[in-house]
Order: structure tokens, then C-alpha cells, then sequence
């Protein structure tokens, strides 16, 4: 990036762009509003809403407290809800079969939901983690994640979900060749309108925890041939950029509509860097574990809550985002006075 010749200072004051609120309003770059969100929620089988305790101000809720919350998001603003599932852990299997119920949790919330305000959009989660009883995004065998078996499952999943009237799909597992095989199922089912976001550049970060005890996936293993350790066979090294324009590439190439790059904060670099070499819609997720921290420094006096929030959140768009996924969504619209 080059500038224009400056003028030197006295000539150049920059403060006297800063001097009041109207002029630093007239010459803000970046603008975030309520439209800029979607709102990141967790639905569970049951009565009522259930707090989160790693997460304060986070519930969990049920299909008619996610019907409830579909409404509140049109009256804020907010353009979509993204919604996890909470899992009975009786209904669990190694291979997540529950993922694949098109009378399950996830399909009777999209039906509510949109029933209850058909305006807002709603996104589906498609990975088996909330489903398998170990905790993994695919199926195992012999310790490893198998990744075209796990694709099956996936596509099985994301058909029920556009079927029962999800508007984004949003395969988060990882998986090699999972967007191709998606939209070839959307395409032959008569579902083309239906949109994927891609996880493309989803890193193996330690900033997922709170989001596991969420939807109640556990913890994984300790490294047996039943179950891995960890997810870095499938989700990006941190230390990582290159490969994640790659991941980006691939699966624009396969037929996503949006990407997104999940966390957020710890890559804002990525973010900048994936949209200015693709140009397509790009969204960050401002997962669980930055929610937690933000709450816990701002609950204990270290921080502004409200100038945290709308910080972060402009963080994103600063630095190119079209939209940020953030549990922070109605609090941040209120905050921007929707």
C-alpha cells in the first residue's frame, strides 16, 4: 500500500479528525451493525432454557425457546441464527448415526424456527462431533479418522437439514472433498438454492473447550486406537497460512458460497489474508473460548464489557469480514441501539 505525500506537521494535525463525535463518525472506516451478525446458539431436547457455566449468559434452549429466539433476532436486526445441538448421551453411537434423523433435534429446531419467523436465517452445523460418543468429527477405525466414510454420514446429514428448510449448511469437520460431494447432493436432490459456508481454514485451537461442554461432546481420548487424542490430523496447525489459502481454494473450486475461518481473534491475519486473495463473502466465528474470556475479564472488573464486545466484533470487519458468528449477537445489537 502506498500513500500520497503527506503535509508535515503543523500543516497535518490527524487529531483534528478526532476532535468529536460527529467528525470521527463522518471518517470511520469500518461500520458494524446488527446486520453484520449471526447469532451462535445451542438448542437441547427438553423444557426451557439451560445455562452454560463455562459460558455466562449463554443457554442452552429448547425448539421452543430457538423458535422464541428466531423472533428476538428479526426484532434486533440480526440477519441469522447458526444453531449446535446438545446430544442425550443415549442417543450416541461411534459413527453419529443420530446426526442423520430427519425427526431429530436439529430438523424439528430449522421447522420451528423458521415457522416462527421465516424472515431469519437459519444455519446448520454439519459434523458428527455432537453425535459420535467419542467426541471426533468422523468416524474411526483402527485410530484413524476416516475421511470419505465420514463424508457419507455428512452428506446424509445436510440433506435432512436443507430438507427440513436450513438456508446455510456449514460443514465444520474437515474433511477432504466434503464440499463437492455436498452440493453434487444438493444439486441432485433439487435443492440448489440451499447455500453452503464452508469451515474452510478451521485450525486445532485451544479455544473450543467451553463450546464442548456446550453441546456436551466431552472430553477426547488419550490417545488409544479407539479414540484420538486430539483433532490435529483433521483441523489446521495453528503455526499455518499458507495451507489455509489452499483449504480456502479448494473449496470455493467444490462449490461453497461463503467461507469462514474459525477462531477468530488469534487469526485475523488469515482473515485478511483470505480476503483479499478470493473476494468471496468470509466470515469469522468469535468462538466459545473468546466469549469466555471476554465474560470472565469483564466479570471481574478488568475489562469494559460493552466497549470489549463491539471492539472484537469490529476487529472483524476491519479486517474484511462480511459478517462475524458470535454468541455475542443480541447483546452487540442492543449495544449498536437496534
Amino acid at each position: 500500500m502506498t500513500f500520497a505525500p503527506l503535509a508535515p506537521y503543523p500543516a497535518l494535525r490527524l487529531r483534528r479528525l478526532r476532535q468529536a463525535d460527529w467528525v470521527r463518525r463522518l471518517v470511520r472506516e469500518t461500520q458494524l451493525t446488527p446486520a453484520d451478525l449471526i447469532w451462535s446458539a445451542v438448542v437441547h431436547e427438553g423444557e426451557g432454557r439451560v445455562p452454560v457455566p463455562s459460558m455466562p449468559g449463554v443457554e442452552r434452549w429448547s425448539v421452543a425457546e430457538a423458535a422464541k429466539a428466531a423472533k428476538e433476532a428479526k426484532a434486533l436486526g440480526i440477519p441469522a441464527i447458526a444453531i449446535f445441538p446438545h446430544i442425550d448421551g443415549a442417543a450416541k453411537d461411534p459413527e453419529g448415526s443420530a446426526a442423520g434423523d430427519p425427526e431429530g433435534l436439529v430438523c424439528r429446531t430449522v421447522r420451528a424456527m423458521k415457522e416462527a419467523a421465516p424472515e431469519v436465517g437459519v444455519m446448520c452445523d454439519v459434523a458428527l462431533d455432537p453425535f459420535t460418543e467419542h467426541g471426533h468429527d468422523g468416524v474411526i477405525e483402527g485410530g484413524r479418522i476416516l475421511n470419505d466414510a465420514t463424508i457419507e454420514r455428512l452428506v446424509e446429514q445436510g440433506l435432512v437439514q436443507a430438507q427440513a428448510g436450513c438456508d446455510i449448511l456449514a460443514p465444520s469437520d474437515m474433511m477432504d472433498g466434503r464440499i463437492s460431494a455436498l452440493r453434487s447432493a444438493l444439486e441432485a436432490a433439487g435443492l440448489q438454492d440451499t447455500m453452503i459456508m464452508s469451515y474452510a481454514a478451521k485450525y486445532a485451537s485451544a479455544f473450543y473447550g467451553p463450546y464442548r461442554e456446550a453441546i456436551g461432546s466431552g472430553k477426547l481420548g488419550s490417545g488409544s486406537v479407539a479414540n484420538p487424542a486430539d483433532k490435529k490430523t483433521y483441523q489446521m496447525d495453528p503455526s499455518n497460512s499458507e495451507e489455509a489459502l489452499r483449504e480456502v481454494a479448494l473449496d470455493i473450486s467444490e462449490g461453497a458460497d461463503m467461507v469462514m475461518v474459525k477462531p477468530g481473534l488469534p487469526y485475523l491475519d488469515i482473515i485478511q489474508r483470505v480476503v483479499e486473495a478470493f473476494r468471496l463473502p468470509t466470515f469469522a466465528f468469535q468462538v466459545s473460548g473468546e466469549y469466555a474470556m471476554l465474560m470472565a475479564a469483564a466479570q471481574n472488573g478488568w475489562l469494559d464489557h460493552d466497549r470489549a464486545v463491539l471492539e472484537t466484533l469490529g476487529a472483524f470487519k476491519r479486517a474484511g469480514c462480511a459478517g462475524v458468528i458470535t454468541y455475542f449477537a443480541p447483546v452487540a445489537a442492543r449495544l449498536m441501539g437496534a
